[in-house]
C-alpha cells in the first residue's frame, strides 16, 4: 500500500517527538503526581524531616526565654537561623507548605480510592478462570456418587457465604462453579487509616488556631489567675480570643522532690516530682490537686503540666536606715545537676543608687582543690548563697522590656565579687550582712525559722515552672488516631482473597470436585485453607448424603 503523498518521516537521528502538554497539560500532569501514594509518602517523611529542627534550637512557641538566650550565646548563627524560621518552625512557611502539600495529596489519593473500592464491592466476584490447575492450592476431591452437580455448588456457595465470602454461582460449557472472594475488609481499613490521617492533620491545624500555650513561674505560696496579663509568656494561635479564657485560680501549695538515696550509682538523681496546687474555679468550691511529670492537672478547658523546678531564695534590702526597699522569692534558674542555681536581683528604687546583684545558689555547698564553690547535692543541706553586687544604671527607665533572668552591667559598676578588691557576699539562711558602699543590707530569709540548728529541710522555698495549654480538639485527635490505629491493624492482617469451586462430570458418572484460591497480597495461609474448605465441602456432601435415605424411609 502507498503513503500518503504528505507523509513525512522523520530524520532517525530526531528520536520521539511527543505533542506538547499545554497549560492545561500541565496542570494535570502535576495534580496526578501529586496525588500519587509515594508522593504521599514523600511528603509524610519530609514533613517528620522538617520537624527535627524543632527539637534542635528553641522555639519562641513553647520556650521564648531560650531564644532569647540562643541569641545571647551564638550572636552570629542565630540571626542566620532567624531568617530561615528556624525558631518558629511549626508556623514557617515552608513547614506549612509541606503540611498543606501532604494534605491536598492525601484527599487527592484517597477520594479516588475509596470510590473504586464502594464499585468493588457492589460488583460480583470474577468469573472461574478456566484452569483452576494453574492457581495456588489447586486440589480435587470426588464428590459421592449420585451428587448433582448443581447442588454440590449450591452447597459450597452457602459454605462460602457462612465462611463470610462474597460468592456467585456460574455456568460455562456444561461446569457449574462457585467464585467466591473475601478480605475487602483489608481495603477498608487502608482507608479508614487515610482518613484518619487527613482528619489529624484537620484538627491539629485546627486547634493550633484556635488554642494557646502559655508559661508561668510560681513561687511556693504564690497564686495564679487564668487571664492573660498573669502570663510570663504567652502564645496564642491565629483565631485565639482571649474572651475564651475561663478564670480560675491555682495556687502552689507545696513541690515535693523525692532523690535517689540507696542506689550510689545513682545518688541524688531526682526519682519524683510533686506539686502539690489547689484549684478555685470561678463560683466553685476549692479543689487540692497534683501535677506531676505527664501527670498534668486538667481545669477550665487547660491543662495544667510540669516544666521545671528549682530553688527561690528569698531576699530583702533594706536601706541605710533600716528602711525595707526590697523583698522577694526570686527564682535561680539550675545550671547543673545537683542544682547549683543562678539568679538576679535588681532594686530599681529606695537606694541612694541602683542596685544590681548576680547570685549563686548551692543547695550544698562544696569546694573544688581550686576554690571555687559548687554543689554536691540537690537537695538542701548545706545552702549557701553568694552575691556579686552592681550600681548604677539597670535600664530600667528606658521602657525597653528587659528579662528577670539577666543583668546588664554595661553601664554598672562592680562593688563587690569579681576582681574587685571586695569579696563576694556570703550568706546562709537567716543571715545579714552589709552592702559595700554603705547601701543599706541584704538578708537571706529563713523560710522555716522555727527549726533546729543544722535543719535547712525547709529554709528556701522552692518554685515551679507550669506550662498551661488549651487544645479544643485533643478529643478528636484522640479519635482519629485509634481509628488510624485500627484502620492500620486491619489493613496488616485481614488477609485479601478469591476461592473458587468448580463441579466437573466425568465419563464414568462421576463428579469431581476442584478447589483452588488465588491471593491479593501476601497470604501465607491460602492453600491451607483452600484444603480446609475441599475437606469441610466433602463432609458436608457425605452428610446430607446419609440423611437423605433416612428422609426417604420415612
Amino acid at each position: 500500500m502507498s503513503r500518503p503523498s504528505d507523509h513525512y518521516d522523520a530524520p532517525a537521528s530526531a528520536g520521539i517527538v511527543q505533542p506538547r502538554l499545554g497549560f492545561v497539560g500541565w496542570l494535570r500532569w502535576f495534580w496526578r503526581q501529586l496525588t500519587n501514594m509515594r508522593t504521599a509518602l514523600f511528603l509524610l517523611l519530609l514533613l517528620a524531616i522538617a520537624a527535627v529542627p524543632g527539637s534542635l534550637v528553641p522555639q519562641r512557641s513553647s520556650d521564648p526565654n531560650g531564644v532569647t538566650q540562643y541569641f545571647s550565646d551564638n550572636p552570629d548563627l542565630a540571626p542566620l537561623l532567624d531568617t530561615v524560621q528556624a525558631f518558629d518552625v511549626y508556623s514557617s512557611a515552608w513547614f506549612s507548605a509541606i503540611y498543606l502539600l501532604l494534605f491536598i495529596s492525601l484527599i487527592g489519593c484517597v477520594i479516588p480510592r475509596t470510590r473504586h473500592h464502594y464499585l468493588a464491592l457492589r460488583a460480583k466476584p470474577p468469573r472461574t478462570p478456566a484452569r483452576l490447575s494453574r492457581l495456588a492450592g489447586f486440589t480435587t476431591r470426588t464428590a459421592p456418587a449420585g451428587t448433582d452437580p448443581q447442588a454440590a455448588v449450591e452447597s459450597a456457595r452457602k459454605l462460602l457465604k457462612t465462611s463470610g465470602y462474597r460468592a456467585a454461582v456460574f455456568e460455562n460449557r456444561g461446569e457449574t462453579s462457585v467464585s467466591a472472594e473475601r478480605g475487602y475488609l483489608r481495603e477498608t481499613g487502608n482507608l479508614v487509616f487515610h482518613f484518619a490521617l487527613v482528619g489529624i492533620l484537620i484538627t491539629v491545624g485546627f486547634g493550633g488556631g484556635f488554642g494557646f500555650s502559655g508559661q508561668r513561674v510560681l513561687v511556693e505560696g504564690q497564686t495564679f489567675v487564668n487571664t492573660l496579663l498573669a502570663y510570663d509568656s504567652f502564645n496564642p494561635g491565629r483565631f485565639f480570643n482571649d474572651a475564651s479564657l475561663k478564670p480560675y485560680k491555682l495556687t502552689l501549695d507545696n513541690f515535693d522532690v523525692v532523690y535517689e538515696e540507696e542506689n550510689l550509682k545513682a545518688y541524688g538523681q531526682p526519682i519524683d516530682f510533686t506539686a502539690d496546687v489547689t484549684i478555685t474555679p470561678r463560683g466553685e468550691a476549692a479543689q487540692a490537686s497534683q501535677v506531676k511529670v505527664n501527670g498534668p492537672a486538667r481545669t477550665g478547658g487547660t491543662d495544667v503540666y510540669l516544666l521545671g523546678n528549682g530553688y527561690a531564695p528569698t531576699i530583702t534590702v533594706k536601706d541605710p536606715n533600716g528602711v525595707v526597699v526590697f523583698t522577694d522569692s526570686v527564682p535561680f534558674l539550675p545550671q547543673d545537676a545537683n542544682l547549683t542555681s543562678l539568679g538576679v536581683i535588681k532594686v530599681p528604687d529606695g537606694l541612694a543608687e541602683q542596685l544590681g546583684m548576680i547570685g549563686f545558689f548551692y543547695p550544698t555547698q562544696a569546694t573544688a582543690d581550686s576554690g571555687a564553690y559548687f554543689s554536691s547535692y540537690p537537695d538542701l543541706q548545706y545552702p549557701l548563697l553568694t552575691l556579686n553586687v552592681y550600681s548604677g544604671d539597670l535600664g530600667l527607665d528606658a521602657g525597653v522590656p528587659t528579662s528577670v533572668y539577666s543583668l546588664d552591667i554595661d553601664k554598672m559598676t562592680q562593688l563587690a565579687g569579681g576582681k574587685t578588691s571586695v569579696e563576694s557576699i556570703e550568706l546562709k539562711p537567716g543571715e545579714t550582712r552589709e552592702l559595700p558602699n554603705g547601701l543599706g543590707s541584704v538578708t537571706f530569709d529563713d523560710a522555716d525559722p522555727g527549726a533546729k540548728d543544722g535543719d535547712f529541710s525547709g529554709s528556701v522555698l522552692r518554685f515551679a515552672s507550669f506550662d498551661i495549654h488549651h487544645d479544643p480538639t485533643q478529643l478528636w485527635v484522640l479519635s482519629f488516631a485509634v481509628l488510624a490505629l485500627l484502620g492500620l491493624l486491619t489493613s496488616l492482617f485481614v488477609p485479601r482473597r478469591r476461592v473458587w469451586v468448580k463441579a466437573v462430570p466425568e465419563q464414568d458418572g462421576s463428579l469431581r470436585l476442584e478447589y483452588a484460591g488465588l491471593a491479593r497480597g501476601e497470604d501465607p495461609a491460602l492453600e491451607s485453607a483452600v484444603s480446609d474448605l475441599a475437606d469441610r465441602h466433602t463432609d458436608l456432601l457425605l452428610s446430607s448424603q446419609s440423611v437423605l435415605p433416612a428422609f426417604e424411609q420415612k
